[in-house]
């Protein structure tokens, strides 16, 4: 098995790929880490929260946070991995908010109550591969 650093446009684009993701923060002191559903828009990480989790990810509003989503086949192990670093801040915009329902599909279903934004600083990402396999890109 070989590894392939991903370039950051690389990265966001397998990120974009999917659509289930985990966000990692600090809630009450300690690590927190959640699977949500997210989009890349304009370079961003956008976060659908419902209600139910919402009064814990709006605790990450403001805070940094980690982000981090991979596709890795279970029997093979080739696949790629994409964690991400940034801000975290709610979305109180009523068009963007009104506008992301439309593009962030729920995987639960529950009523959407909030956005959240995360801003990326550091973007880091790898491809698995095998042996002598050259990168094909996204996946």
């Amino acid at each position: 098995m070989t590894n392939r650093t991903l370039a950051h446009g690389e990265a966001l684009r397998l990120l974009d790929s999917v659509t289930l993701g985990r966000i990692s923060f600090t809630h009450e002191a300690l690590p927190a880490i959640l699977p949500v559903n997210h989009i890349v828009d304009d370079g961003c990480v956008i976060v659908r929260g419902h209600r139910g989790m919402d009064a814990v990810l709006k605790e990450a509003a403001g805070n940094v946070v980690a982000y981090s989503a991979d596709v890795i086949d279970h029997e093979t192990y080739v696949g790629w991995s994409v964690t991400l670093t940034g801000q975290a801040e709610m979305v109180n915009d009523p068009v963007e908010i009104a506008r992301y329902p439309q593009i962030v599909r729920p995987w639960r279903s529950h009523e959407e109550s909030f956005v959240v934004r995360i801003e990326p600083v550091v973007v880091t990402g790898f491809e698995l591969l095998e042996p002598g396999e050259q990168t094909t890109g996204a996946r």
